[in-house]
C-alpha cells in the first residue's frame, strides 16, 4: 500500500503556485513566501482562483501529485492528473457492469450498506458514550430504524427503490444529528442538511469536509484506474463513482470529525461569515484551524475492518478503491463495504 505523505493546502485565495526546480513555490503579491520540496507531497489543494502555472502542473502529473483546485468556500471544481491508470480490461469491466442495472445495482447495496451501517454505528457509540448528556432512547429508536433499512436495502433489486432507501435512512441519521452536538450550542445547531448554499454553521462545515473527502476518493480510484458510477449517474464533469465511494465514510470520517471541532472547540464562531444570500462560510482563518486538523486525522491510524492491517485514516478511501479493483477482476465475490466499528 502506498505511502500517505503531507497535503499541503493553500488557504489564502491570493496565492500563486509555480514550480522552480524540485520545489513548489508560493508568491503572494508577485513575492514568493513559501517553498515545499514535491517530494515531501501526495496532494496539493489550493482555494480560489489565482491558479498555478503550466509548468507546476505537468511536474505534479508525472510524479503523481493530485492537484485539486477548490472555490473560496470549498467547493471542488478541477484536479490535474497524469497519465490514465489502470488496465483496459479492468476499465472494460466496470464499463460493461455500469450498462447491466442488475450487476450494478449489487455493487452500489453494497455502498448504501456501508454508509447506513456506519451512520448507524455513530449514533449507537454517542448513546454508549454520553448517555447522560442526551437522549439516549431517541438515538437508539433512530438507530432501529437504520437497522431495518439496512435489512430492505440487502433485499433490494432496483435503484430506484435504492435510491428511496439511502434518502430515507440519510433523513432519519441527520434528524438526530443535532443530539450530538454537547457544546457551544448558540451558535453550532443542526436543524437539517443544507448545502447550495449551506445556511448555518454546522452545514458550512459538513459541505467543505465532503467537498475534501470527494477529492480523496476521486484521487485513490484515479490511481487504481476507475471512475463509472453504479449508484450516481454518470455525466460530465462529475466523479460519479467517488461520490459512489464516500457514502461509506460521510459520517465516520466527516460527520465525527465535524463533530469533535465543535465539542472540542476547535472551530469557534467567529471562523464563519454570513452572506447577504444567508449563506454562511468559512473564514480564512476557519479554513486554517479546520485543514490543519484535517491532516491530522488523516494521519491516525485504524485497523482495517476488512484487511486487518492498521493504515492511517487517509489511506481508507485508497484501500477501498483497491478492493473495488479486486472484486471487478475477479479475485473477491463481492465488494465488501468499509464497515467501522
Amino acid at each position: 500500500m502506498k505511502r500517505l505523505l503531507n497535503t499541503l493546502y493553500i488557504t489564502s485565495g491570493n496565492r500563486y503556485l509555480s514550480l522552480d526546480g524540485e520545489n513548489v513555490v508560493v508568491m503572494e503579491d508577485k513575492k514568493e513566501i513559501g517553498r515545499i520540496p514535491l517530494h515531501n507531497l501526495q496532494a496539493i489543494v489550493t482555494f480560489g482562483y489565482t491558479g498555478a502555472s503550466p509548468a507546476l502542473m505537468g511536474a505534479c502529473a508525472q510524479r503523481d501529485i493530485e492537484l485539486s483546485f477548490m472555490s473560496g468556500n470549498g467547493r471542488f471544481l478541477a484536479r490535474v492528473s497524469g497519465e490514465e491508470k489502470g488496465n483496459v480490461t479492468l476499465r472494460k469491466t466496470q464499463y460493461r457492469i455500469s450498462e447491466k442495472k442488475e450487476e450494478s445495482v449489487k455493487i452500489a447495496k453494497n455502498f448504501i450498506l456501508g454508509k447506513v451501517y456506519n451512520a448507524r454505528w455513530v449514533l449507537e457509540r454517542a448513546a454508549r458514550d454520553y448517555s447522560m448528556r442526551l437522549d439516549a432512547e431517541l438515538l437508539k429508536k433512530k438507530s432501529a430504524f437504520l437497522g431495518q433499512s439496512m435489512n430492505k436495502i440487502r433485499e433490494c433489486e432496483d435503484a430506484g427503490t435504492l435510491l428511496g432507501l439511502e434518502g430515507e435512512a440519510a433523513s432519519v441519521y441527520f434528524s438526530a444529528f443535532d443530539e450530538l452536538i454537547l457544546q457551544q450550542k448558540e451558535d453550532f445547531y443542526f436543524h437539517g442538511r443544507n448545502k447550495r448554499p449551506p445556511l448555518d454553521n454546522v452545514n458550512a462545515m459538513l459541505s467543505f469536509g465532503y467537498s475534501l473527502l470527494a477529492g480523496m476518493c476521486g484521487g485513490t480510484l484515479e490511481a487504481v484506474g476507475l471512475d463509472v458510477g453504479f449508484f450516481h449517474t454518470d455525466r460530465p464533469g462529475r466523479m460519479s463513482l467517488a461520490l459512489d465511494l464516500m457514502e461509506e465514510f460521510r459520517s465516520v470520517i466527516v460527520d465525527r470529525f465535524v463533530l469533535t471541532l465543535i465539542n472540542k472547540r476547535i472551530m469557534k464562531p467567529e471562523y464563519f461569515l454570513t452572506k447577504e444570500n444567508g449563506a454562511v462560510i468559512m473564514t480564512e482563518e476557519g479554513r486554517k484551524a479546520f485543514l490543519s486538523a484535517w491532516q491530522g486525522k488523516k494521519q491516525e491510524m485504524i485497523t482495517h475492518p476488512f484487511l486487518g492491517e492498521k493504515i492511517e485514516w487517509g489511506m481508507v478511501p485508497y484501500a477501498q478503491s483497491m478492493l473495488l479493483a479486486r472484486f471487478l477482476r475477479g479475485d473477491l465475490d463481492e465488494y465488501p463495504p468499509f464497515l467501522w466499528k
